[in-house]
Order: C-alpha cells, then structure tokens, then sequence
C-alpha cells in the first residue's frame, strides 16, 4: 500500500493544491479537466475545483457569493462550460460539477433514468410540466418558462432545482437585448437528452460504481463519506465494498479512500 505521505504529495499535484501549480490560462484549465475528469467550481470539498486551482486573491475580500471568484479569472467557469464536450451539471449537492466527455458518459443513464422519472411526475408536478416543455419547445429561457407555463417565481425555483440536481435539465447563461436598449444576462434551460447524443448501455447502478472511482481518482484520496455523498445519488457502502474488492479502489487506515493501483 502506498504511504499516506506519498498520496498526499500525489493529491497536492494532481489537484494543484500549491500556489506554484496555479492554473494560468484557460486552455490548462480544460487539460486540468481532462486530466481530473470532473471539478468543482469552487472549492466545497475534497474533489478538485477550477476555481481553487487558480490560487487568486477573491474579486471582492469578505463579500459571500460572486464576491468570491478570483479576481481577474471570474469568466473561466462560463468560457469552461461552453468548452465543446464539457457539461455544467448541478449533481454535486446542487452545486456546479463541470464533467469532462468521459464521466458525461457516465453520467448519462442516470440523467436519463432521472428524465423519466421527472415525466412521470415522480420530481413533483411543476418539474414534469417543465421537463415536457423543454421537449416540445427546446432550450428556453427563465422568462420563457415562468411566462409559457404560467409559473410563478418560487414553484419555478422549486421545480428547476429538482431537476437540475438530478442531472435532468442544465443551465447556461445567455445574454439578450433589453427592450429599452442594453442587454440582459439570463439562464437558459435544456434537457440533459437535448445536450448528450451519446447513449450509454450501463445500467444506472452501473454508472454510478463508476463514478464512485471516478470522484476518488479526481481526488486521488477522498473521504469515504464524501465519495458516498459526491452525487445527487447517495452511493450505498455494499457499492464501496465491492470497489475495494475488484481493487479499483484501496480504503486507507482511516478510512478514506485512494484511488487503486
């Protein structure tokens, strides 16, 4: 087994925890995706983050939210979401997860299991009626939705939430003219189904053992609750187990787990 010193120094490089790894231009930002398979936006967790790796002092010190973002790369996690092959998704707690193309594929039989679901009301009645709208017009906007559906701002938060944390629909900002001259920033909603051509013929519960070893090589060691938790799809302990058995994982002395050999 290897030493904990070794896997720390190993998880320090690959998740460019030291200011001397600072990510400097975008494009190494999309190889740091690659590379992890999946980040966060903000540093959350054990996973890795773009934001974390960039090492900026925050836009505006003591300020909650956007306030945050680095200084002068705020805009990298929108030009990141539109990389071509990269999806935005929300599965993480409902927070933003960019999935590089590899863990899309794995992503994507419970997005569409999940799209099922919300069809047939089972994510609550607003979600469906959104979901089938989404289907018949295509990808729409916040206005759009609250106006067509007749919706009101809060069962609209409410039902977009459900799906958006369940990996059904993604959102993009857009930017549209302003009736009295300007612009105005806005989300526009899409369908996973609409987003992803590619279908996978994994099993949902295939998929998420995969992404269980996903989360720990992106980390490279991760808190065995956190990887259990590191999905809108809670993963049970019977499917850690089993990771440890095939050896595609190794569960260290305390606990966490480190990605195998």
């Amino acid at each position: 087994m290897r030493k904990g010193s070794d896997l720390e120094a190993r998880r320090t490089e690959a998740c460019r925890l030291d200011p001397a790894l600072a990510l400097d231009r975008l494009d190494e930002a999309v190889t740091f995706l690659d590379e992890r398979g999946l980040l966060t936006l903000t540093p959350c967790c054990s996973l890795p983050s773009l934001f974390g790796a960039c090492h900026e002092e925050p836009h505006s010190p003591g300020k909650p939210g956007y306030g945050q973002y680095p200084r002068t790369r705020w805009w990298w996690g929108g030009a990141l979401a539109e990389t071509p092959g990269v999806v935005p998704a929300k599965i993480h707690q409902g927070k933003t997860l960019y999935l590089s193309g590899r863990l899309v594929g794995l992503v994507d039989p419970l997005a569409r299991a999940e799209t099922a679901h919300a069809e047939a009301g089972e994510h609550g009645p607003v979600a469906a009626r959104i979901t089938a709208h989404l289907a018949a017009a295509g990808p729409s906007t916040t206005d759009d939705l609250k106006l067509e559906l007749g919706l009101d701002p809060r069962a609209y938060q409410r039902g977009r939430r459900a799906l958006e944390r369940r990996g059904v629909v993604v959102s993009r900002h857009v930017t549209v003219d302003a009736a009295g001259g300007g612009h105005r920033h806005l989300a526009e909603l899409a369908r996973w189904d609409q987003l992803v051509d590619t279908l996978s013929d994994m099993t949902a519960d295939e998929a998420l053992a995969q992404l269980l070893v996903a989360a720990v090589e992106a980390a490279v060691v991760l808190p065995a609750r956190e990887a259990r938790q590191a999905f809108a799809w809670p993963i049970p302990e019977a499917m850690v187990d089993d990771a440890v058995t095939a050896g595609r994982v190794v569960r260290l002395p305390d606990g966490r787990l480190a990605s195998g050999p």
